[in-house]
This record gives structure tokens, sequence and C-alpha cells, in this order.
């Protein structure tokens, strides 16, 4: 059991005999005295379904044991992503719209780790951050600076992020993955 204080994105939870991941956290702390409340959105794995739950500072729920296994994604067809286990050479078929979030900064080939509970995939986790190509942005003129604002761009992915001034089309840069936010050029 962990304290819901203790909760952060990406957590799996526990609740009513079903597994939860953590969609979005906040806290707010009532004045005069009043004990915070944990204001969540939690994410069915299995079905996919998002609910908003709030908590009292203090609740305690019951978190999952899961194992993490390294794997490589392959590629997608219609309906779903296909990945490979690298340990073992196993392959899994996950449904698209129950990771559409993590497609954007998934490319063919990139290695990741499938989070298990009971031999089932329940989620996909990214590294911290991707180095993506930048496919369309406005080109570039004389006197932009690597400070003061940005532009939109569109990457391999098909995510859109806003880069700085200097970055031009064909070019990669780091993105963070839980952010989606341009970091520095690879």
């Amino acid at each position: 059991m962990i304290d819901v204080s203790s909760l952060r994105k990406g957590t799996h939870i526990m609740l009513d005999g079903k597994i939860y991941k953590v969609v979005d956290f906040s806290m707010h702390k009532m004045g005069r005295g009043h004990s915070a409340v944990v204001r969540t959105r939690l994410k069915d794995v299995l079905t996919g379904l998002v609910q908003d739950k709030t908590f009292k500072s203090g609740e305690k729920v019951e978190e999952v044991s899961l194992t993490l296994r390294a794997a490589q994604y392959l590629y997608k067809d219609d309906h779903f992503l296909h990945f490979m286990t690298t340990d073992d050479y196993e392959q899994y078929a996950l449904p698209i719209n129950e990771f559409e979030e993590e497609l954007n900064f998934m490319t063919e080939n990139m290695d990741l780790n499938l989070v298990f509970h009971e031999d089932k995939v329940i989620d996909i986790l990214l590294p911290a951050s991707v180095v993506l190509e930048v496919v369309e942005t406005d080109p570039s003129f004389k006197g932009d600076t690597v400070s003061g604002g940005g532009k939109p761009a569109v990457l391999e992915t098909g995510l859109k992020v806003t880069v700085p001034f200097f970055v031009k089309k064909g070019e990669k840069i780091k993105v963070d993955t839980r952010s989606g936010e341009y970091i520095e050029r690879a």
C-alpha cells in the first residue's frame, strides 16, 4: 500500500480489483488547516476508459507489482503495434487505440520496455527522451537566435512541437517523451 500523496504520472495502482495508470496528478491544499486532496485522472489499462478520482490526503492505495522487459518496436499495421522482447524474441501485438500518445514518440526498431502484469502486457515504457527528425517547419531567417520564441514543426512520427527558429527541416532533435517538448538538437 502506498500513500496517495506519493502517486506520480505513470504509476500503476489497483482500485476495486482493476489496474489503473495515473495519467494526471495534482495535489490541492485546502485553507484553514483542512487536509489536502489529491486529484487524479486514471486510465483503466484493460478497457482504456479514463476517469477522474479524488482522494483525501493520507488515504492509501494498492500499488501493482509489475515486470519490465526490454523490447523492440517492430512496426504498426492497421490495428496493432508489433513488439519483440529482446531476451527470448517473443512477439506481442498491442492495439493502436490504447497507445496513441506513445506512438507519437516511437520509430521502427526503437528499443523500449514493455510493462507486464502476470504475463500480460499492460503498458509501454518509453525512454525519457527520443531523437526524431523534423520533416516540416518554416524556413529560418538571418537574425533568428537560440533564445526568444519558436516556430511549429512536424516530426517524422507526426508529432507537432515548438522548436527554436534556427532548427531546419531534416535536422534531428531530442524530444522529452513525458512532456512532448523540444530539448535540444541531436
